[in-house]
């Protein structure tokens, strides 16, 4: 592990406490992570902050994805098989990466999140919790459609580019499979940890991952995803959808600085 200093590791730990915080309720907690990582241990190989930064993540989106199905109507085997997809999906993106230049992409996904952002504030219902007699059936097509198109579709998204992978995963199970915005984001928290979980074993394999630095920035990120969690269960859809858009327009605010400037 590269020496820092303790400031910089207070600073770390503070960092993977609001990104589990972030991730928790609606994915996008790497905005924050990796431009951490990036700063505090500058001049290490590329591989070895993303590697860290999977070790980091999956013990605080482990931890939300556990507080969440103790308390939310989870499926928990629609989402693995979903997840399983993403895993799938994500290893085929990072093969063709190599070939795509995200010089191309970033605007082509900064025009869909604003998208999402202006559909969002124009449907306040959208990810709004239904009453059971409201809701539709979980169908057989629908669930085919969301392993395919959600988790194919977004892990290979997230292996060819990454931003914002649990901010679309969200979205689009709502929209896929009909759930409100906290049973969403209980749901993205499992293919999540299966999406971080295999990226890990690949690094780790590899061997770029700081391990010690990994343990100490774990341990708060998976307080950051506990409470982060309890506070969606506990405040509701209308509180995810605030933090939504503002990840949402954070994210975009991100892509246009590494764009342009």
């Amino acid at each position: 592990m590269p020496e820092i200093s303790l400031t910089t590791l207070v600073l770390l730990c503070l960092a993977a406490l609001v990104a589990g915080w972030i991730d928790a309720v609606v994915g996008g907690g790497g905005l924050l992570l990796l431009p951490a990582l990036l700063l505090g241990i500058p001049h290490v190989p590329a591989a070895h902050i993303l590697g860290t930064n999977k070790a980091v993540a999956i013990v605080g989106t482990t931890g939300a994805a556990v507080t969440y199905v103790r308390k939310a109507p989870v499926q928990v085997w629609t989402a693995v098989r979903i997840g399983l997809a993403a895993l799938t999906g994500s290893m085929c993106g990072a093969f063709f990466a190599a070939g795509i230049s995200s010089d191309v992409l970033r605007p082509v996904i900064m025009v869909v999140l604003l998208a999402v952002a202006a559909f969002v504030m124009l449907r306040p219902s959208f990810g709004a919790k239904a009453e059971d007699a409201d809701r539709a059936p979980l169908t057989r097509a629908r669930i085919v459609t969301a392993i395919v198109v959600v988790g194919g579709g977004i892990g290979f998204y997230d292996g060819l580019f990454g931003p914002g992978t649990g901010t679309f995963l969200v979205l689009a199970l709502t929209a896929v499979l009909h759930l409100d915005l906290v049973t969403a984001s209980a749901t993205a928290k499992i293919v999540n940890v299966c999406t971080n979980a295999g990226a890990l074993a690949m690094f780790a394999y590899q061997g770029s991952v700081y391990w010690q630095l990994a343990a100490v920035m774990a341990v708060f990120n998976l307080a950051g995803g506990m409470v982060g969690a309890r506070m969606a269960l506990s405040k509701g859809a209308e509180f995810v959808r605030g933090v939504l858009l503002v990840v949402v327009f954070s994210l975009v605010a991100k892509l246009a600085f590494d764009q342009w400037a």
